[in-house]
This record gives structure tokens, C-alpha cells and sequence, in this order.
């Protein structure tokens, strides 16, 4: 029986070319991970704000039958305008934009 030599050059080539790909790809998930979970939590505190703005809106809409109130939690601000039936006219929640002019992580040089 004749002995046939296994090359073994290609296939170690292809299993670490394989190993890479499959490394990078586990990397970059993780970090799509992560910055899915920061941009849930961010969602979720800003849901909590606008549900405790609505909240306190419709505390005032109860106690008060007509006119108009700004209410501000942590940047936000409901604005309730009712008329003299006590309809409201406006109910508005807004939070005033901030440009971000930071830039974070950039090298500056040497």
C-alpha cells in the first residue's frame, strides 16, 4: 500500500483565514451590541420623561379648568393651553436642540 503525504499548508491557511473572519465578525457584533443597548437606555429615559410630563399635564388638566401652564422636567417642556370650556387648545412636548460640537476620541497629533 502506497503512503499519500497529507498537505497540510492549504488547509492551515484556510482554517486562520477562517478564525479572522470569524473574530472580527464576533468583535463587531459585540460592539453592535453595545451601542444597541446605549441607544435602548437613552430611549428608555426619554420615554420615562415624557410619560411624567404627561403625567403632571394631566394632573394640571384635573385641578384646573382653564389657561395655560409650562411644565419642564430635565430639558423638556409641555405646554398646555386650554380655553375657557377647559378643551385644550395645545398640548406640545418639546426639549430645545443642543448641537453636539464635541468630537470625542480624535488625535490631535504628536
Amino acid at each position: 500500500m502506497k503512503h499519500v503525504p497529507i498537505r497540510l499548508g492549504p488547509l492551515a491557511l484556510l482554517l486562520t483565514v477562517i478564525s479572522i473572519c470569524m473574530s472580527t465578525l464576533s468583535m463587531l457584533s459585540y460592539a453592535n451590541a453595545e451601542a444597541d443597548l446605549r441607544l435602548a437606555q437613552r430611549y428608555a429615559e426619554t420615554t420615562r420623561i415624557r410619560y411624567e410630563l404627561e403625567k403632571e399635564g394631566q394632573q394640571w388638566l384635573l385641578s384646573h379648568g382653564s389657561g395655560e401652564t409650562v411644565l419642564e422636567k430635565e430639558g423638556y417642556k409641555l405646554t398646555i393651553r386650554l380655553d375657557a370650556s377647559g378643551q385644550p387648545l395645545l398640548w406640545k412636548i418639546e426639549r430645545e436642540w443642543e448641537e453636539n460640537t464635541e468630537i470625542p476620541d480624535l488625535w490631535e497629533g504628536d
